[in-house]
């Protein structure tokens, strides 16, 4: 088992927010929430992979780590106990997905009110049981890749209502992009987005949008003259992305303004094997306030959250 390193950050809105967020009674807590979370990450972070790894490591965390971790000093000798395996078990299990996100999520200002958000859906790895179907948690982040909403998507339902629930209680106006996979291309969570939240929506549109798919592929792409290029590299390929935009009057989906064709060309290294894919973007915003560039780093921001969020909960 790796030795007690405190190297990875855990930020916390604060006391008051881990108070509303504490699934336990007052009465016999002997250690604060956020000393417990933070001690669970540490020690993932430092290669636990079970609960009697975690309790493990913090029976090996020295008295300045703890001391860091928040927990707090007991008796007269001013030692800090560590919490236990079973403590740390039952707290982080009574744990709901949103509130631990709002948990960690830090105290925002107007100066970091979110720019560009983008939501997708991802089943937990290792959630399922003999009783139980995995747990699928839709997530929203930010630009700077923090999770600052998510949910538990009820059974027998989906993601699609569930992404206006997560977002109803998030202050998004006026600044915000929402991106969303073609799942959530759809009429009414366009119309909550631009009407209720005053945001913006970036939405993909694929065939299971057929008629919207048909209308966006019979526009005159060969008239388009916004256009750019984006390069990348990485996963063992080569990728170019090339984006045409074309502004529209008469598309039949709610306050959509600007239209992109984004044309995927991959080059795997290994095999020299070439592919092209098509899939097109709406969006709402205007030509002035969302040019090609600015249509192309919101694409990578959104991809973000599978390689860096859907990655670290498939390996983790």
């Amino acid at each position: 088992m790796p030795a007690p390193v405190l190297s990875c950050s855990v930020a916390l809105a604060g006391d008051d927010t881990a108070e509303e967020a504490d699934p336990r009674a007052r009465r016999g807590r002997r250690y604060p929430l956020f000393a417990l979370v933070r001690a669970a990450a540490c020690a993932v972070a430092a290669g636990a992979r079970s609960y009697a790894a975690v309790g493990h490591w913090l029976r090996r965390a020295p008295q300045d780590a703890l001391a860091r971790l928040g927990f707090p000093v007991r008796g007269a000798l001013g030692v800090r106990p560590a919490a236990s395996m079973d403590t740390v078990r039952r707290v982080v299990g009574q744990l709901h997905p949103d509130g631990l996100a709002v948990l960690l999520q830090p105290a925002s200002t107007e100066r970091d009110r979110p720019v560009r958000l983008a939501a997708d859906g991802k089943s937990a790895r290792g959630s399922r049981t003999r009783t139980r179907t995995a747990a699928h948690l839709l997530a929203v982040t930010d630009q700077s890749d923090q999770v600052i909403a998510q949910l538990r998507i009820p059974d027998k339902t989906s993601e699609i209502p569930c992404l206006r629930e997560l977002l109803a209680s998030l202050d998004i106006a006026g600044a915000a992009w929402v991106s969303a996979d073609a799942l959530h291309t759809q009429r009414d969570t366009a119309r909550f987005l631009v009407e209720d939240k005053k945001a913006h929506y970036f939405l993909t549109v694929k065939r299971n949008q057929p008629t919207l798919h048909a209308s966006c592929h019979r526009l005159p792409w060969n008239r388009a003259t916004a256009k750019y290029y984006d390069r990348a590299e990485g996963h063992g390929r080569k990728e170019t992305r090339v984006i045409q935009v074309l502004t529209v009057l008469h598309l039949d989906f709610p306050h959509v303004c600007q239209v992109a064709r984004v044309t995927r060309h991959r080059t795997c290294k290994t095999t020299d094997k070439r592919t092209r894919e098509t899939v097109y973007v709406i969006t709402d915003m205007p030509s002035h306030q969302a040019k090609p560039q600015d249509i192309a780093l919101t694409l990578r921001n959104h991809w973000h959250i599978e390689n860096k969020i859907h990655y670290v909960r498939d390996t983790l």
